[in-house]
């Protein structure tokens, strides 16, 4: 039975790019894993990304270099590709194939799963409705987290997006209650520099016991950059619904993975989508945001932060737009804002969770924080009308009200949005934070808060005695 399930092939008739065909074989299946043995000896991964009656075409994911048509041995072993799991991966670092790059020893377990996963019956969902804490006011008052949501952050070339990600990996959790919480971080495309970058800050802020890391880098093979992710969350599932544990799960950089996917198509001479990119990226996509959330009758969860830098910072770009189809809303960041030196450069004008009010209020954060996030969100809105309109016609042109407005938008950069990259902020200070802003108003602005909540929080309303 075995010698029927592994096969091994000498007939190689084409290496172009990622792939190589493989000629007159039998029974090979989609996704079934390949070892790929070079006429060096050298011995690689690959997988069937296409079967054939007589043909085979594989992915190389070490790349093709040093491969021809005449030594090299192709075996087919009859398995899908699996990743050994078990709690031991916590505070280990690994590559993109799930193989470790810490000095540590290999992760040896029985528990196997196939990384491409298996689809969360959608009757068997549970709604997200739990509020994730990640210290930073922006996310945690205007656009809050929710524990089994997918929300990205839309960023571009030059910001500061991966110490953001490494900031929220470092301080999320769980209000609430004892309960496991671990991060799963999956870095594609990334350099030299941004891995040491990522590594010390894990390390050194003692970060790392509740963190597992796979790390693809810029000078890998681009073709195992579609590995990674799936690597990282089949960990997140394996914690999430045989652990019970509280799963974050950060993605960076999408645009390189959605890069390596663009890459195979074209070898595989597809017809090219919008702007070159394969028809069924959004397919694609799809299969890797919709592994993020919560199982009925499960206590662990799976939320994802994929992280993607938009080319020539454009939101319509085929990445974010299909992104933001799938997902629920997005974190993005300005360029604007950078320049000023304001960190992080959270533009909370476009950016939205759509599941936001399902996470926050009465015992779950607090009940003037819907108030405070509309009010802030309006009091911004219109503070940044009134620069458009100073620019136009001056500031002697505007009225004592609209000066105030001016002067909020500032002081809500310069305060609200502007933190310590290792400040964390609990959500009582960012909303009390908030309503110390709200108080250079006149209270008869304040017409997205309820009376009642005014009275309970509003500053004038809660001054020491000393002070009335």
């Amino acid at each position: 039975m075995e010698s029927i399930k592994i096969r091994e092939y000498t007939s190689v008739s084409e290496v172009k790019g990622p792939l190589i065909i493989v000629q007159g074989i039998k029974g090979a299946a989609y996704n079934e894993v390949v070892e790929i043995e070079a006429p060096s000896g050298e011995k690689r991964i690959g997988q069937v990304l296409e079967a054939r009656k007589d043909a085979a075409v594989v992915q190389v994911f070490e790349g093709t270099s040093g491969l021809d048509t005449s030594g090299t041995k192709v075996r087919f072993t009859g398995e899908t590709m699996k990743i050994s799991v078990s709690l031991e991966m916590l505070g280990r670092f690994f590559d993109g194939l799930g193989r470790p790059i810490d000095k540590g020893p290999e992760i040896i377990s029985e528990n196997k799963y196939d990384i491409n996963g298996f689809p969360i019956n959608p009757f068997n969902r549970d709604y997200p409705n739990e509020f994730i804490q990640t210290g930073i006011s922006t996310i945690d008052c205007m656009n809050t987290l929710v524990r089994g949501q997918k929300l990205p952050i839309f960023s571009g070339s030059g910001l500061p997006h991966n110490e953001l990600a490494a900031q929220i990996a470092r301080q999320a959790k769980v209000l609430g209650k004892e309960e496991q919480f671990a991060v799963i971080f999956a870095a594609m495309g990334i350099t030299y520099e941004e891995a040491n970058f990522f590594m010390k800050d894990f390390e050194s802020t003692g970060a790392m016991e509740n963190i597992v890391v796979f790390m693809n880098l810029a000078n890998d093979p681009a073709i195992e950059r579609i590995i990674t992710p799936k690597m990282a969350l089949t960990t997140a599932e394996y914690l999430a619904f045989e652990e019970d544990m509280h799963v974050l799960v950060i993605l960076t950089d999408m645009t390189n993975y959605c890069e390596a996917l663009r890459e195979i198509s074209a070898s595989r001479d597809e017809v090219p989508g919008r702007r070159g990119y394969p028809g069924y990226m959004y397919t694609d996509l799809a299969t890797n945001y919709e592994r993020a959330g919560r199982i009925i009758g499960k206590k662990g969860s799976i939320t994802q932060m994929p992280v993607l830098s938009m080319p020539d910072d454009d939101i319509t770009h085929p990445i974010p737009d299909l992104t933001g189809y799938i997902t629920e809303g997005q974190f993005v960041l300005s360029r604007e804002l950078h320049r000023k030196g304001i960190y992080p450069p959270v533009d909370v004008l476009p950016s939205l969770s759509r599941l936001m009010n399902e996470g926050i209020g009465k015992g779950k954060t607090r009940e003037d924080h819907s108030g405070v996030s509309n009010q802030l969100y309006s009091a911004y809105a219109e503070g940044r009308d009134m620069r458009d309109l100073v620019a136009v016609v001056g500031e002697e042109a505007l009225t004592d009200r609209d000066k105030k407005y001016l002067e909020f938008a500032d002081r809500f950069e310069r305060e609200f949005v502007t933190q310590g990259r290792d400040e964390n902020r609990s959500i009582e200070e960012t909303l009390s934070l908030g309503w110390e802003l709200l108080s250079m108003l006149p209270e008869r602005e304040l017409k997205r808060i309820d009376d009642a909540i005014i009275k309970k929080y509003h500053p004038n309303y809660n001054k020491p005695k000393s002070q009335v």
